[in-house]
């Protein structure tokens, strides 16, 4: 039964290895952000009727301090950024193919279960953290570009890649929050035209990897903490600001901001969310839990393309 300890995750509350990571990923963040220059919007219509929707538009034109923070795991891309790497680093002759089948198993286990079990995907850090011990930061910056190509940019939901893209196009910053590699994150953020991403640092000494982290894996609480930090730093009011996950470890990033969405919602999320009347949207099924108000720039064609999109690639990869 101890094999399967990671199939029943635990509940954890913030620790102050929590806040460090949060706090390190803050701070890293800010550090590699890019400005984006996105046009602000003018005005929105409902498509339909051409008249002015009902509920008040969202996200806010021009509003500067707000900000959208979004999950990358099944969020914005099917599947782990950590079992992606892993896949390009093999390609690579950095580990055997034992540890290769190891990430396999894992990353089929995500893409089947749709939820991200700490002690899981703990496992697959750790075994991430000894592979790049010893190598350059900027070996595997160069290294995770060319991986990004080979097994991610493919991924991408298109239906919330579009819920990004109206944030942008409203003048408003977006920000990736993930367990995954700062670096891995920053180059996912970069390639989609994000702002910038915060995820799990791990230590570096003159450039090289020492194999620990700062902190802990950016994980539940510890996204909380570095949203919280980031938010301070940026000068955000949370209450403005939106965020959008699929699991239930991110309850508590979720519950900070004033418009939490639950995007390909596990089962526990897709019943809290239900509870607290926070806004659903599953691009797995096309289903619709809920309806989501978004402006016209991110397009309803482009939701409904986005969504057929990501259906067409589940069934090809099933």
């Amino acid at each position: 039964m101890a094999a399967l300890g990671w199939l029943t995750p635990r509940r954890r509350s913030a620790t102050a290895r929590s806040v460090l990571a949060g706090e390190a990923a803050a701070e890293a963040a800010r550090k590699t952000s890019v400005e984006d220059e996105s046009a602000l919007l003018t005005g929105v219509t409902d498509q339909a009727s051409g008249q002015a929707p009902e509920e008040p538009v969202f996200p806010v034109a021009g509003d500067d301090r707000a900000a959208a923070f979004f999950d990358l795991d099944n969020t914005v891309m099917q599947g782990a950024a950590i079992f992606h790497f892993g896949r390009g680093l093999y390609k690579r002759k950095f580990f055997e193919r034992r540890e290769l089948t190891r990430f396999a198993w894992q990353q089929a286990w995500f893409r089947l279960a749709g939820v991200e079990d700490p002690e899981h995907m703990q496992d697959a850090r750790d075994s991430a953290l000894s592979i790049v011990k010893g190598h350059r930061v900027s070996e595997l910056m160069s290294i995770g570009e060319e991986i990004y190509d080979e097994y991610m940019a493919d991924r991408i939901w298109p239906g919330t890649r579009a819920l990004a893209q109206a944030h942008l196009d409203a003048g408003q910053k977006v920000w990736l929050v993930t367990a995954a590699p700062v670096e891995t994150a920053t180059i996912i953020a970069r390639r989609l035209g994000l702002t910038g991403a915060l995820g799990t640092v791990a230590e570096s000494v003159d450039g090289v990897y020492t194999g620990r982290l700062v902190g802990e894996p950016l994980h539940g609480p510890a996204k909380a903490e570095a949203v919280r930090a980031l938010a301070a730093a940026e000068g955000l009011d949370l209450e403005r600001c939106a965020a959008y996950s699929d699991s239930h470890n991110d309850i508590p990033m979720l519950s900070l901001v004033g418009h939490p969405y639950a995007i390909n919602p596990d089962t526990k999320l897709r019943k809290h969310a239900r509870a607290l009347d926070w806004r659903l949207r599953d691009y797995r099924t096309g289903r619709k839990a809920a309806k989501v108000g978004i402006p016209a720039a991110a397009g309803v064609g482009a939701l409904a393309g986005g969504t057929a999109a990501a259906l067409a690639l589940h069934r090809r990869r099933r």
